[in-house]
């Protein structure tokens, strides 16, 4: 164990992982969507793309053995464990804009994942053309018979963790999704936690 942080709800958060080391992410409440995006940690140009995974892997969720692909193709992680069906991502990031135009100007002052991941996002250099299509780790979005996205009460439960393994050196960025509005965590923001694990370090001859 290399790392193992609790992420307060509505909070942002993020971390570099070496190849080879695994992030596993717990939803400790229960239905918390761990809105997350991924990068090269040498080349920020290089991040995680959604049409890319997708294409790869001919499916819209992610399972245990997805792969999360570049902008360029390559394999920045891999999904080694998952104890839900499916993960999201297609479903997008809530912010200020869309809180308001779903339910109403009262909503206007509730920052959004945009938000979080802008604030994160800025303490390594990177701003508003850095954000791409994010994956939602715990959130249920079925696609409709009609092909419309649902939101909808999740698959989760308290406890239950995703893993996903840096297959290069790679800066994670997270936002413990704030968004309260609507019932898929129960109207109720809960805390993440992010653990590290480094294969290398259990096997390596320090610990022979």
């Amino acid at each position: 164990m290399v790392l193992d942080q609790t992420v307060a709800p509505l909070a942002p958060w993020s971390a570099r992982l070496l190849a080879g080391q695994t992030l596993t992410i717990v939803d400790v409440g229960g239905n918390q969507s761990a809105d997350f995006l991924v990068y090269n940690a040498h080349d920020t140009d290089e991040r995680y793309s959604a049409p890319d995974t997708l294409a790869w892997q001919g499916n819209a969720y992610l399972r245990e053995g997805s792969v999360l692909r570049s902008n360029l193709g390559r394999p920045l992680m891999t999904v080694t464990g998952n104890e839900i069906d499916r993960q999201d991502t297609i479903g997008g990031a809530c912010s200020k804009e869309s809180n308001t135009l779903r339910y109403g100007f009262h909503t206007e002052h509730q920052h959004g994942c945009r938000e979080n991941f802008l604030a994160e996002a800025a303490r390594h250099g990177l701003g508003a053309r850095d954000l791409v299509s994010n994956i939602n780790w715990f959130m249920n979005v079925p696609v409709e018979p009609d092909g419309a996205l649902g939101i909808v009460d999740g698959m989760s439960a308290p406890g239950k963790r995703v893993a996903i393994r840096a297959e290069m050196d790679v800066l994670v960025i997270v936002s413990n999704c704030p968004q309260m509005n609507n019932p898929c965590n129960d109207f109720n923001c809960t805390p993440l936690r992010m653990l590290v694990t480094d294969p290398l370090r259990e096997t390596g001859p320090d610990n022979a």
